[in-house]
């Protein structure tokens, strides 16, 4: 299973989960190893259509680095925080999640928009 690190220490994505609020953006930053992008993909992809056909699900897109860049970084819109941690908790997501290898490592962080 990829290995779940926090952007912000202080605040955890589960513990984001709590936060009742919405819509919410995903932004999911993964560091994939070169030998490991095209698997990773796969495997994203099936995520991916499962998460797409969840409550409250809006939109995904998926980034590359680049200058030959090893981070992916994904960025998921959703209606709620409680949406997506329901998505994310189902068994199915949880199946999926545990077969990404261990060198793969994911930093994955809610957002919500604010006007500037």
């Amino acid at each position: 299973m990829a290995k779940l690190q926090s952007l912000d220490p202080h605040t955890p994505m589960f513990a984001q989960f709590k936060e009742k609020t919405g819509p919410i953006v995903l932004a999911n930053t993964f560091f994939v190893p070169k030998e490991r992008t095209k698997a990773f993909l796969a495997l994203f992809q099936r995520q991916a259509e499962f998460m797409k056909a969840q409550p409250g699900f809006v939109s995904l897109q998926m980034h590359k680095g680049t200058a030959d860049s090893q981070l992916l970084m994904n960025v998921a819109v959703w209606e709620s925080t409680e949406a997506l941690a329901t998505a994310f908790g189902s068994p199915e997501f949880q199946r999926m999640a545990a077969e990404f290898p261990d060198d793969i490592v994911s930093y994955p962080h809610i957002f919500e928009q604010i006007d500037v």
